[in-house]
């Protein structure tokens, strides 16, 4: 109580000589204790800096409670009274400061006050620390081990046998690292760690580097030791203590890699280890930089490392963690006996993507969350890169295209936002990772590696990463790297870049190009109209629903692509005004904008244009790639939906969207359409159409559409093979018409997966069912009583958790309401595992039979949700959109506006909210208008 006394005279007198840029505390910013807390803003103060962390922690798997002792070496940049960090539900048992020669500095037990609502604890030492000295903050804490999927959680899995085993393991990106040891949690504060972790005998300790001594401590304890090499931020830091088993290799430059996973599922590494053998080779030369975590330790005899581990509970796909990545047992895990080419592609995909994050987010990581981008967009371009290279018989070209027209689907709404967008508390920063981040942020780079050419993109990247490695960047540092400025001494001194004053003389001002697209939000609409030789082209923003913001503040720099019925390669022009005039060369039949869709923008054109094109498609499709071809289809149907148009870049064409029946005709040439992905993009508008327009009980259309998608497409549909035989691309298109002709009750595919599924269980599920239309096959089985028991039986004794989530979609998709309430969603938590609650949600709420069960579920338990899925995660966002986006009635909308009203100041700050509602509104909007233009259309087509 004597300390107390002295913090709070201190506090009312002087406040200390502290930074000169904090605030002076506020009344209102009362520690828990009743004292005035010493920081008033979310961010932690800049006067004090970590160095290295030695780290103690013990989780006991038994009481399901962890303990440590953390040691930080600090730098102190301004004197202070007081040291300022992040800690969460960690109970602190000691507090102490020591001097450079660890000495305390004070003979008294030092107080801890603690600010929950910025997640901060302060330390007053009586002693002034000086600027330039070096310091020791020692801190014992405690905690549970959480229940959720943040921090320091616990895990649990069952053997064949039925026994389930507990595992610890961490996951902190992106405010996480808090909850499990008192921290610098900010990614400025980048630090050195050693790890030392206590272990039963029966487990084993993993952390970010290489296992470096094991010492037996007595009472069956055993401490392991780990020494992390290089400087990195608090959320990439992990430990684990399971009892996994591991398969390992090592690449050609002697980087070690091990994927760790239950022993009962350790056969399902393998392909993981080819794929992260491979992946992690072509990096190493992409970027011109070898892995950069070396190895510590003189009992370590390859150069360096890499984990990959499975945990069985696990939110997100996967996680960064520097040198032991984190993953969802469905994103690293693959049976060839049982996983499709779908789910082949998943796992390729996701481990690209971190392996890729040890480059972009742990060599060089973003400054702050704000532009997060740099490590997710940057992660989820090099997914595409690396297996186009790696891995082309993946194909995965074509499911790029499907990731930047999600991206234009959230990016026409009024809910978008800036890739880079201002975050400050946890709550904003969890919602930073989302499609804005991850998908649009690939899809500008991918736009910016065309304009500047493959070679220019490598080179600047390279560049990058190499002037910012194991730093913090911003924004503008990737484009003043890519257009090669440096400073003015780095210049002189001889360095490959140009001054900034010589850039801006010899190159296109990049910078100011790219700003455009990272710092205002949506996509932009390019209009064309052709008279003659000359383009008349203008932009403004597209947008689905309308809103009061004044369109033509919006100005984009788009580097512009088109090709002509008359011209071998493909035009460029850099549109950085409302309208611009093109000349052609010569008189033309048709011009086709943004190449291979190699831009982020949408393109509409007049009259005549739809016309010529929509003729192209039907005589000579093969003219336009099929990556034209998709696009085409995308940008038909997008602008069927687009909210007004101002008329305010001068042309006419900007008067009028186009309607529902031009773009139903463009996809009129689809019989003849032999490549996959403009097939899919057809049928699949035409399917979310009829999805829509079922959960109205709009009899005749629903009828209808069914009808003429059956006959439309039944060539397609009768040519698939029940089988896994063909390409990836082919694998794909099979697994999806099936999956549809089934759902619409075609006889001939019913007929076959009965006859598939009855044989499935006559051999109590030993013979193997081909893996592409597996799903289906247990779709079809689930809509009897005997079919969906026996589905729920194998889910709970399946060892394989891709096998699971297809059993799991199947008993999801039962037309018996009272299975979908009583035991699918009431099954949540327990025999379905809490991670997967979200997909199972989505999955019942998009059954039509579901859709409102689902929506009942999230009211009656929104509560208990949002304790398992913090606000702003993924889990949260995922479950709000997956059950309001069903619905398109007026009536519906109010009833959701009522519902998030009465929980206004929980879900205030939530942006999904109004991504969610805003789809809702998409949705009415789209029936209201073309709901009788389908009527018509279909009447006319079948008659």
């Amino acid at each position: 109580m004597h300390l107390l006394l002295v913090i709070l005279l201190f506090l009312e007198s002087q406040f200390c000589v502290q930074s000169s840029d904090s605030n002076s505390p506020a009344g209102d910013n009362l520690a828990t204790n009743g004292l005035p807390f010493p920081w008033s803003k979310v961010r932690l103060p800049n006067y004090i800096v970590p160095v290295h962390y030695h780290l103690l922690i013990h989780p006991n798997l038994t009481t399901l409670k962890f303990s440590g002792s953390v040691k930080i070496e600090i730098d102190v940049k301004n004197n202070t009274n007081w040291v300022v960090l992040h800690s969460k539900n960690l109970k602190i048992f000691t507090a102490t400061v020591l001097d450079e020669n660890e000495a305390h500095l004070s003979d008294k037990v030092l107080s801890v006050l603690e600010y929950p609502a910025h997640e901060q604890i302060a330390i007053f030492s009586p002693k002034i620390l000086t600027s330039g000295e070096k310091y020791f903050l020692y801190l014992e804490f405690g905690a549970p081990l959480s229940d959720g999927f943040y921090g320091f959680y616990k895990s649990t899995y069952k053997t064949k046998a039925g026994e389930t085993r507990v595992l610890a393991s961490t996951h902190f990106e992106p405010t996480s690292a808090r909850m499990a040891l008192p921290c610098f949690d900010e990614p400025i504060f980048k630090a050195n760690y050693t790890v030392r972790i206590r272990r039963g005998p029966s487990h084993i300790a993993l952390s970010n580097m290489p296992l470096e001594q094991t010492v037996e401590i007595g009472n069956g304890l055993f401490e392991d030791h780990f020494e992390v090499s290089v400087k990195m931020s608090s959320y990439l830091l992990a430990f684990i203590v399971c009892d996994f088993r591991s398969v390992s290799g090592m690449t050609a430059t002697g980087i070690n890699i091990s994927i760790y996973a239950v022993p009962e599922k350790w056969h399902q590494t393998h392909y993981a280890l080819e794929a992260a053998l491979r992946l992690l080779e072509f990096y190493e030369q992409y970027f011109n930089i070898l892995y950069p975590l070396p190895k510590m330790g003189e009992y370590i005899s390859y150069l360096s490392f890499q984990y990959l581990i499975a945990i069985p509970d696990f939110q997100s796909g996967a996680m960064e963690n520097w040198g032991l990545t984190t993953y969802r047992e469905t994103s690293l895990l693959y049976d060839p006996d049982i996983s499709s080419a779908s789910d082949k592609l998943w796992v390729t995909l996701v481990i690209g993507h971190e392996l890729a994050h040890q480059w972009f987010g742990n060599l060089v990581t973003m400054e702050w969350w704000n532009d997060i981008w740099l490590n997710e967009g940057f992660a989820r371009y090099m997914e595409f890169v690396s297996l186009e290279a790696v891995y082309p018989e993946l194909k995965v070209e074509d499911h790029f295209l499907d990731t930047c027209f999600g991206a234009i689907g959230r990016d026409s709404l009024n809910s978008s936002r800036p890739i880079s967008s201002l975050a400050e508390n946890p709550t904003q920063i969890k919602e930073m990772f989302d499609t804005v981040s991850y998908d649009k942020g690939a899809c500008i780079l991918h736009m910016l590696r065309n304009f500047l050419t493959n070679e220019g993109f490598q080179s600047g990247i390279i560049r990058y990463l190499r002037r910012f490695r194991y730093s913090n960047a911003r924004n503008e540092d990737l484009w003043d790297s890519l257009i090669k400025t440096c400073s003015e001494e780095d210049f002189t001194a001889g360095e490959y870049c140009y001054s900034s004053t010589q850039a801006t003389k010899n190159h296109i001002d990049l910078k100011k190009m790219m700003s455009t697209w990272t710092l205002q939000k949506g996509i932009p609409l390019v209009t064309v109209r052709r008279q003659g030789r000359r383009l008349y082209v203008g932009q403004e923003r597209f947008l689905k629903i309308k809103c009061k913001i004044i369109f033509h503040s919006y100005l984009w720099h788009i580097p512009l692509t088109y090709k002509t019925s008359h011209s071998e390669h493909e035009v460029k022009h850099l549109l950085t005004t409302k309208s611009d005039v093109l000349t052609l060369d010569e008189e033309v039949d048709w011009v086709k904008l943004n190449t291979d869709m190699n831009g982020y923008y949408i393109v509409h054109y007049d009259e005549e244009g739809w016309n010529c094109l929509t003729e192209l498609l039907r005589v000579n499709h093969t003219a336009l790639s099929f990556k034209d071809r998709a696009s085409l289809i995308h940008n038909a149907f997008q602008l069927v939906t687009i909210s007004q148009l101002t008329g305010k870049t001068g042309n006419s064409i900007l008067a009028r969207r186009l309607s529902l029946d031009r773009a139903l005709d463009l996809i009129g040439y689809l019989k003849s359409e032999t490549h996959n992905v403009p097939l899919l993009q057809g049928l699949g508008y035409l399917q979310s159409f009829y999805k829509l327009i079922e959960k109205r009980h709009i009899a005749d259309v629903t009828h209808n559409l069914k009808t003429y998608i059956l006959q439309y497409f039944r060539d397609v549909i009768d040519k698939q093979t029940w089988s896994d035989d063909g390409t990836v691309s082919d694998r794909r298109l099979r697994e999806e018409v099936l999956s549809l002709a089934c759902d619409f009750n075609y006889p001939p595919c019913l007929e076959k997966a009965k006859q598939l599924f009855n044989s499935w269980v006559d051999s109590n599920g030993t013979v193997s069912l081909p893996t592409d239309v597996s799903e289906t096959v247990y779709m079809v089985g689930a809509q009897d009583d005997s079919g969906w028991a026996y589905l729920l039986e194998k889910y709970g004794v399946s060892m394989c958790e891709t096998e699971k989530s297809k059993f799991l979609s199947a008993l999801a998709s039962s037309k018996d309401s009272k299975k979908l309430s009583r035991y699918i969603l009431g099954m949540g938590g327990t025999v379905i595992k809490t991670q997967n609650l979200p997909s199972l949600i989505y999955m019942v709420a998009r059954n039509p039979v579901g859709h409102f069960l689902a929506w009942d579920f999230v009211k009656k338990h929104w509560n208990e949700l949002v304790e398992k899925f913090p606000l702003g995660s993924f889990g949260i966002r995922s479950i709000i959109v997956g059950t309001v986006t069903q619905f398109s009635s007026t009536e519906e909308l109010r009833e959701v506006e009522v519902f998030f009203k009465s929980i206004t100041e929980q879900v205030s700050q939530l942006r999904v909210i109004q991504v969610a509602t805003e789809n809702l509104e998409k949705n009415i909007m789209w029936l209201k208008r073309n709901l009788e233009t389908m009527r018509t259309w279909l009447q006319q087509r079948l008659n």
